[in-house]
């Protein structure tokens, strides 16, 4: 099965026919991807159907991917999990077709390994109380899947944010750096003291004497690799946080 096979058949696309939902989607793809006025939306379906298809038949692949991408974040989903769904499939066929590319959430990246993709998801689907953690991780992963200027310094610097705030949150102490965060977890949760010095080290990394991320946010080298590091990683160390709290919360 093709991509655009997969988006007809997931998505009810049919040249002879479509339903209020599919047009939904269309106008959203009309208005918010072409950046066409919806005026100029073609009354007739079948002509509508065309140039969708002309279109992702013709675009680059990174626009191929940017539509991917797009339709089932912007498809009003008639039953739960549809849009997942579709994303799942699109992963096997990237597998299959050995893409560098995969879903996560919903941004396609340069993540492949199922479990950095587990890892960053599982950090994405924190509980409501770990919102602002959520919210750094989506930004980080959002920063690194830009396939047309992705910016690995503040991918980065969101990625340890989400760390930091975690730790802030779990000990109820907001003022408090990562450093004396990750202290006070230890106090009150326990933490394996090779752990504690590793993300010590690794806070340390992107951080200058002053406590402000600048020594690696200057480097000029950045790469797409470092980028995906420390999101994975923060992303690990997040859930491992969250797992030992709640841990610690049902033993007491």
């Amino acid at each position: 099965m093709s991509y655009w096979d997969l988006v007809v058949q997931q998505y009810s696309l049919s040249y002879h026919r479509t339903d209020q939902t599919t047009s939904k989607l269309c106008r959203a793809i009309w208005l918010n991807y072409f950046k066409q006025p919806l005026d100029t939306l073609p009354r007739d379906w079948g002509q509508t159907y065309k140039v969708l298809r002309e279109y992702f038949f013709a675009c680059p692949w990174y626009e191929t991917y940017d539509f991917l991408e797009f339709v089932p974040s912007n498809y009003p989903a008639t039953y739960p999990d549809e849009n997942d769904t579709f994303r799942q499939y699109c992963n096997r066929i990237l597998e299959r077709e050995l893409s560098a590319y995969r879903f996560v959430g919903d941004k396609l990246t340069q993540i492949t390994s199922e479990e950095e993709i587990a890892s960053v998801e599982e950090a994405m689907a924190a509980t409501d109380s770990l919102r602002p953690v959520t919210l750094h991780i989506k930004t980080a992963l959002g920063l690194l899947a830009d396939r047309k200027s992705p910016d690995y310094r503040n991918c980065i610097k969101e990625s340890i944010s989400a760390v930091e705030a975690a730790c802030k949150l779990i000990t109820n102490d907001e003022k408090a750096t990562l450093g004396e965060a990750i202290k006070k977890f230890k106090s009150k949760v326990g933490l394996h003291a090779a752990l504690e010095k590793a993300f010590l080290s690794m806070y340390g990394y992107t951080n200058d004497a002053d406590g402000i991320r600048h020594a690696l946010m200057e480097e000029p080298t950045l790469t797409f690799e470092d980028a995906k590091f420390m999101l994975v990683s923060c992303s690990a160390f997040v859930n491992y946080l969250t797992a030992k709290s709640a841990k610690s919360r049902s033993t007491t």
